[in-house]
């Protein structure tokens, strides 16, 4: 498969060598360059045979050595996000499946490419791979990637992914570690299904392959209102968040001691269904999963404290109302932080926001829409209001029901003001500075 070179770095390699945008890269040092990956991988090497087609359909070969951690300097016209492999399965906890109608397309895409678990940390399950792709990651060394593992019993896992090579988890992740490819793993846990025994039996075989495995992520299942003929699923009670957490610590200390890591993180949710305190921030060490709602709390209590500390508020006169609107699971989480660090002459009002586009049972932040915010933000008084930045399309300032951000400051008559999950960043938003 040849690439269309779109874009050449001015000063680089490439351009050195006479490849200009608008040539075809056939192959490099002979092996055919499929996609970004290839590209990447085989340019990593110190000496490059590249054979280049020209835009008058002329061949030529162009041989460049170089440091191996040099870039080539090339831009290629397709890219992983133009044609992500799609999902084959059918969770019987799909999120994808449980949205409204209406919304805007992208949002009932459902990827499940390698390619973009091992480049933008996206899950894949590994169903979808047939032995050449699966020999091809191999090969390229893909490490580390992130598995949606949901379970190791072979026939419960094509149960709950409804796909007929499920049952092969082990058999992929074990090959992965013979040849010394680290990954990260998630379970998304559902009451009574892949939790007590199960999990035990997950945490267990997924702690065989270690080092190679090197984390895994304990996720409640999502649940919407939007659940009519899905599999009869119901979300976790409080009794059965906190035995998930103490079967997690448990494993945790056995880890520690053999492995020097703790290996299973229960994501934020659990401790607050549960109704336990999130840990310090100590205790996810490198926060690896933290872009999969593990430990984002922690360092953001942590991140606040010592902005504070470092920072010390100085004004005198300040004299600031703010409103914090939340999903309902954090709320607790904000004032109690809020409580136990006062600003001086901020009163801040901590609204948690039910979910009724998608359901009350869906409690994050990041899922709340421009209008549940206006419906339940109407006719309340302040100087501000702060939102994650997560509610927001990435990028842009757009809700999930495609609502503007504009729009709604226009309906409430307030400013509302996107703020990072970033400690440093929020202390200075109450405060009503820039930094």
């Amino acid at each position: 498969m040849s690439q269309r070179i779109v874009g050449v770095f001015p000063g680089s390699l490439a351009a050195h060598h006479g490849i200009k945008p608008g040539d075809t890269l056939i192959s490099i040092n002979r092996t055919p360059v499929l996609d970004l990956v290839d590209y990447q991988y085989l340019t990593a090497r110190p000496s490059l045979e590249i054979l280049i087609e020209g835009e008058n359909s002329e061949t030529r070969t162009v041989r460049i050595h170089k440091h191996t951690e040099d870039s080539l300097g090339l831009t290629l016209e397709s890219s992983l996000m133009s044609c992500p492999k799609t999902c084959a399965n059918h969770c019987m906890f799909c999120f994808i499946e449980q949205m409204p109608p209406g919304m805007r397309p992208s949002l009932y895409v459902r990827d499940d490419d390698w390619r973009l678990s091992l480049m933008a940390g996206n899950f894949v399950t590994l169903t979808n791979l047939p032995k050449a792709e699966m020999d091809r990651m191999i090969e390229r060394k893909a490490s580390p990637i992130y598995v949606s593992v949901h379970t190791t019993n072979g026939e419960l896992r094509n149960k709950m992914l409804k796909h007929i090579h499920a049952d092969r988890i082990m058999e992929h992740l074990t090959r992965f570690a013979d040849n010394h490819m680290s990954f990260h793993c998630q379970v998304v846990l559902c009451p009574g299904i892949n939790d007590g025994p199960e999990l035990d039996r997950t945490l267990s075989d997924l702690a065989s392959l270690a080092p190679y495995a090197l984390t895994v992520a304990l996720v409640p299942v999502g649940l919407t209102k939007y659940r009519e003929h899905l599999y009869p699923l119901r979300p976790y009670t409080q009794e059965e968040a906190h035995k998930v957490v103490q079967q997690a610590e448990a494993f945790q200390k056995c880890m520690l001691e053999k492995h020097g890591t703790r290996f299973v993180f229960p994501s934020d949710e659990f401790y607050q269904i549960a109704g336990l305190p999130i840990p310090d921030a100590e205790s996810y060490e490198d926060f690896p999963q933290f872009e999969n709602g593990v430990g984002l709390l922690a360092r953001l209590r942590d991140e606040f404290e010592t902005a504070m500390r470092l920072d010390p508020d100085e004004s005198e006169n300040r004299r600031r109302r703010v409103i914090m609107a939340t999903g309902t699971s954090v709320a607790p989480f904000m004032r109690d932080l809020l409580d136990r660090n006062p600003i001086p002459g901020v009163e801040i009002a901590i609204c948690p926001i039910i979910n009724r586009f998608f359901g009350e049972t869906v409690t994050v932040s990041g899922l709340i829409t421009g209008q549940d915010l206006i419906d339940q933000l109407k006719g309340k008084e302040a100087d501000e209001i702060l939102i994650t930045e997560s509610m927001l399309r990435e990028g842009e300032d757009i809700f999930l029901d495609d609502m503007t951000l504009d729009q709604a400051q226009e309906a409430l008559g307030i400013r509302i003001r996107p703020v990072a999950d970033d400690g440093a960043d929020l202390l200075y938003a109450l405060r009503g500075t820039e930094d």
